[in-house]
């Protein structure tokens, strides 16, 4: 007779025995067969069940005290939940067992399916657990290791300075101070970088800041105070970055790098403090010192470079200018764009029609200034000495702000301009 395996069956029926005498597992197992049989017809008969699978192994345990006799009946059941039922309640007709009055009871119809997922749920979280204690990595966190050894292994030389591979297609370069330098930027995907190496100013490196963009990616410390000196006075550079104050390139993390870089400032600034100031950049304040909390326009001073500030000049936070030669329809105009520019955190560059020829970000200014050619500049932010120097020098004739916690002495050939002015 074929058996139902008990990992096959869905549901499983607990039945009590109760009998008024001692019996035995064969007297059970046969009233169980005998009194069911035709009950509900051949095709629910136990035994045809049994012999196709749809019901498993019927398993009897008793138990005799005191010349009475008690049990449970367990039945696998492969059938649905209605004909599972239906077997159950032919259980409760048996009414003798052996040579004894019986009574069978259901005790319980258990769907195997929910301890089997309730034990899932539970070996799962265990997994999951020890997986979590084992720190195994995610998908993207291989692939990421994948791309920086790779990345690592592209370093390559240019004329003998160790670079990133094929430096020659790109537009502009970025000049660190050492190899170990160049592998971390490969590292983060940067790959237009080349190394300085040694004490002095390679020809190469002359030659190339010539010939494309260079931006200066250097230390926060005293060497790098050196090393962008050295650079200043023989490269064509462009922008300057660096790294915060007192540590390396090498030793910053993706989002420290890509700040830097995203605030690099122009080298001009850098280049009249070397050729007007002596004293060494380690006398120069940190840059901590020079920023300003209360300064909102993004173009700050760069690390290690340190204002101007002369005698004589007029504090504009106290005592508004008094300016001459502006006519209404200008001071109108520049009313209504500072007005639209509040807590924008942008800047406008105008022609001289009044007409708005750029809108870019506060930190965009200098790099804007440098290619569009504008007769007034109004941006969300405060001015200071260094962004007027810079706007006279690219032929602004106005510039706009918010305000000007600092000393300011603007040059004759272009007015300056706060909130309380206007």
């Amino acid at each position: 007779m074929a058996k139902l395996a008990q990992t096959t069956s869905k549901y499983t029926i607990y039945a009590k025995l109760e009998s008024e005498g001692t019996v035995e597992k064969p007297d059970v197992i046969g009233a169980v067969f005998g009194q069911t049989e035709g009950l509900l017809g051949p095709e629910m008969d136990l035994r045809e069940l049994q012999r196709t699978g749809r019901i498993g192994r019927i398993d009897v345990t008793l138990e005799t005290k005191h010349g009475n006799t008690t049990g449970m009946i367990t039945i696998p059941s492969s059938l649905d939940v209605s004909e599972t039922a239906l077997i159950a309640a032919c259980m409760e007709t048996i009414e003798r067992v052996g040579p004894c009055n019986a009574k069978i009871k259901i005790h319980n119809v258990e769907d195997v399916r929910t301890r089997k997922r309730q034990f899932v749920i539970d070996r799962a979280k265990e997994i999951l657990s020890k997986l979590y204690d084992e720190g195994v990595m995610e998908t993207q966190e291989v692939a990421e290791q994948l791309k920086e050894s790779v990345r690592a292994g592209e370093i390559s030389s240019y004329k003998g300075l160790p670079s990133g591979p094929n430096l020659e297609v790109y537009d502009s370069v970025i000049i660190v101070e050492g190899r170990a330098d160049v592998i971390k930027l490969l590292k983060n995907g940067i790959k237009n970088v080349i190394a300085k190496e040694g004490t002095s100013v390679p020809d190469a490196l002359i030659e190339i800041s010539r010939k494309k963009t260079s931006t200066a990616f250097l230390d926060g410390d005293r060497g790098g105070d050196l090393n962008l000196k050295e650079l200043i006075s023989t490269c064509d550079l462009d922008f300057v970055a660096r790294a915060p104050r007192g540590k390396e390139v090498e030793d910053l993390s993706k989002k420290e790098i890509y700040k830097a870089l995203r605030e690099k400032v122009p080298a001009e600034g850098y280049k009249h403090e070397t050729g007007t100031n002596e004293k060494t950049s380690a006398q120069r304040p940190s840059p901590r010192q020079d920023y300003r909390k209360d300064d909102r326009s993004t173009p700050k001073p760069e690390p290690n470079l340190k204002r101007e500030i002369k005698p004589g000049f007029q504090k504009t936070d106290t005592t508004p200018r008094k300016h001459t030669g502006l006519d209404p329809e200008k001071k109108k105009r520049f009313k209504e764009i500072i007005t639209e520019l509040t807590g924008t955190r942008a800047a406008y560059m105008l022609n001289d029609k009044m007409e708005i020829i750029g809108k870019v970000p506060v930190k965009e200014v200098y790099n804007t200034l440098k290619e569009l050619k504008a007769d007034v500049v109004a941006f969300d932010g405060n001015i200071d000495q260094r962004i007027i120097n810079y706007a006279a020098s690219k032929g602004v004739k106005y510039i706009i702000g918010m305000d000007s916690p600092g000393r300011i002495r603007p040059p004759e050939n272009i007015k300056v301009f706060i909130n309380k002015d206007l």
